[in-house]
């Protein structure tokens, strides 16, 4: 079994081989056109569904990053958010109030259901909207609410869609410390799979899963699953709605496009986000993978399709008899190697030692083929997370078999207590985190580049005053000091830059107490005060966005997540007279 699974392993870098001989010539990596446009064709309407339960304190970090980091303009966020669920409630309509590209759908159902539930709701949303302003999406990607858009992801899926009807993008973890295992796994499986894997599914026509996220759908596909599903367009039984759908638009015929992995402004085009980094919760969530990919797809749609498509379903469920196999493999190996040790230091036979000259010859084989599969993985891991990141693969391959073996037995359990008891499966929600200021910096964007997009200043106009501009000089202070720009306007502008909300604050409404709430010395120091406590938080307000060690300087004077709001300069002199 493990001479099968380790060729079935090489297939897919076989399949790339195979499509270099035939064409002389690596796949196309439509990622690195993806900015080169001939400007005739319009921007199409993107409308970004966003489910979210529990998740007030991560949403707002979200929204702002990526709205300060996406570099294209015709898109709107829909959040999805439960009833029962204020605190994300909250955080979704004051993101909504300071965004117009923001809009709130509230589910009908008290959560959690599940995420094709949130979507289903969404999705109606959008129609309500679309009838009352009298518009038309033409895409619709699906998120996360601890995502990090890459710039020009949306550039990507809008291109590609001339010739796609779905179009994935990649998707890969944030890197994270070397010693950090078990998000470790995730960056090694990723970083294969998306590199060899999913581009397989495509040079040989079969297939592609959508991942979640990152994922766009021609409109046309929604509307005919709402018409054949009772306006239910992603099934709320299913645990793993994303990948029925991808397996749906290729039985129905429609195109399909996984993005491959390409460079733009110095990083890849892909959708960045933090896997589970603890044991507990990544075998939780891949315990939903198993269930929805290998058992309740098995259950629901069989081995239906061509020859090609019942591979690549093999492929996905194979896990159910390899991760325990795997686990076993690894166990014997070590025990193995531990008596080979001792038994060469105590001077007598190997308790392993096999006198069969085929087993012998079984052995090496598979052994050659999982340092080659090692190599292959290593390489793939290189390339995305660096050299240093890829050495430690061979080591986080067994805490990664460790993972996906429990994960293997929990899906059988629950499949099988949910089938004896004839109870529906559960959806396991996976608890979210987003990256720190410092990995948001990569998809920063200058001021000047926010300033010509959101047209406060002509290209030329702008051009001058950079040139004019004293050397080591702040360039919104001066264009406010030529009198270029409204105080107004550069608060907006480096709102949408540094991806924090700008809100006007009255400062009769602001209580003294809360103003003198933390020392002087931070005000002086950071230029910050505290205006308000909203929903658990407490808010500061400044003229400037203050660097990260302000927030952890603050961490010493409240419990309380402190969350930061943009205002102008005058506003924050108003602000810091009750001080």
């Amino acid at each position: 079994m493990l001479l099968i699974s380790g060729i079935d392993d090489l297939i897919p870098l076989a399949l790339h081989v195979w499509y270099c001989v035939r064409n002389r010539r690596l796949p196309l990596t439509s990622s690195q056109k993806c900015l080169e446009s001939d400007g005739s064709r319009e921007e199409r309407r993107i409308g970004i569904f966003v489910p979210c339960w529990k998740e007030s304190g991560v949403i707002g970090n979200m929204i702002r990053h990526n709205i300060a980091a996406i570099r294209y303009s015709r898109y709107d966020f829909f959040l999805g958010v439960y009833p029962n669920d204020e605190a994300t409630v909250t955080a979704a309509e004051d993101l909504a109030a300071g965004f117009g590209n923001v809009h709130v759908a509230l589910c009908g159902n008290p959560g959690p259901t599940s995420k094709a539930d949130c979507l289903n709701w969404i999705y109606q949303w959008m129609l309500a909207y679309e009838e009352q302003h009298g518009l038309r999406f033409n895409t619709i990607v699906l998120h996360d609410a601890e995502d990090l858009i890459h710039p020009h992801a949306l550039a990507l899926i809008d291109k590609e869609r001339a010739r796609y009807d779905m179009v994935q993008v990649p998707v890969l973890p944030i890197p994270t410390s070397v010693f950090e295992f078990t998000h470790g796994v995730y960056c090694d499986e990723f970083a294969e799979f998306q590199t060899v894997d999913m581009p397989a599914r495509q040079l040989c026509g079969s297939f592609i899963p959508s991942c979640g996220v990152g994922t766009g759908f021609a409109r046309e596909i929604l509307d005919q699953l709402a018409s054949e599903r009772d306006n239910r367009v992603f099934d709320p039984a299913s645990l793993t709605e994303d990948y029925e759908a991808g397996v749906y638009i290729h039985a129905r015929g429609y195109s399909q496009l996984f993005a491959p992995l390409a460079r733009a402004d110095r990083d890849f085009v892909a959708t960045r986000e933090y896997f589970p980094r603890k044991v507990k919760s990544a075998v939780r969530q891949r315990t939903r993978w198993v269930t929805g990919i290998a058992l309740q797809c098995w259950e629901r749609h069989g081995w239906s399709g061509s020859w090609l498509t019942k591979y690549w379903l093999w492929r996905d469920r194979k896990g159910l008899v390899t991760n325990p196999l795997t686990l076993l493999t690894n166990a014997i190996f070590v025990a193995g190697l531990e008596d080979w040790i001792a038994s060469v230091i105590a001077h007598r036979p190997w308790a392993f030692a096999v006198a069969n000259p085929w087993i012998v010859q079984l052995c090496l084989v598979t052994m050659c083929l999982q340092c080659a599969r090692l190599g292959l993985r290593a390489a793939c891991v290189g390339r995305i997370f660096g050299v240093r990141f890829a050495l430690a693969v061979p080591l986080r391959v067994f805490h990664g078999n460790l993972i996906n073996c429990l994960a293997s037995f929990g899906a059988l359990a629950q499949y099988a207590d949910s089938r004896l008891h004839r109870r529906p499966l559960v959806w396991l929600k996976t608890e979210h985190a987003y990256p720190a200021r410092d990995a948001l910096l990569a998809h920063k964007r200058d001021l000047a580049e926010v300033l010509a997009a959101s047209g406060y200043l002509g290209g030329e106009q702008l051009m001058a005053a950079q040139r004019d501009v004293p050397e080591g000089a702040d360039l919104g202070t001066f264009l406010l000091e030529q009198n270029l720009i409204s105080e107004e306007d550069l608060c907006k502008a480096v709102s949408l830059q540094a991806g924090v909300p700008a809100v006007p604050i009255d400062a009769r409404e602001v209580k003294r107490r809360v103003a003198r709430s933390l020392p002087a010395h931070v005000e002086k120091r950071y230029g910050v005060v505290p205006c308000d406590l909203r929903a658990g938080r407490l808010i500061v307000v400044g003229a400037r966005v203050p660097p990260p060690e302000c927030f952890e300087e603050l961490k010493q004077f409240t419990r309380l997540p402190v969350e930061f709001q943009l205002v102008t300069p005058k506003n924050y002199e108003e602000l810091r007279a009750l001080l």
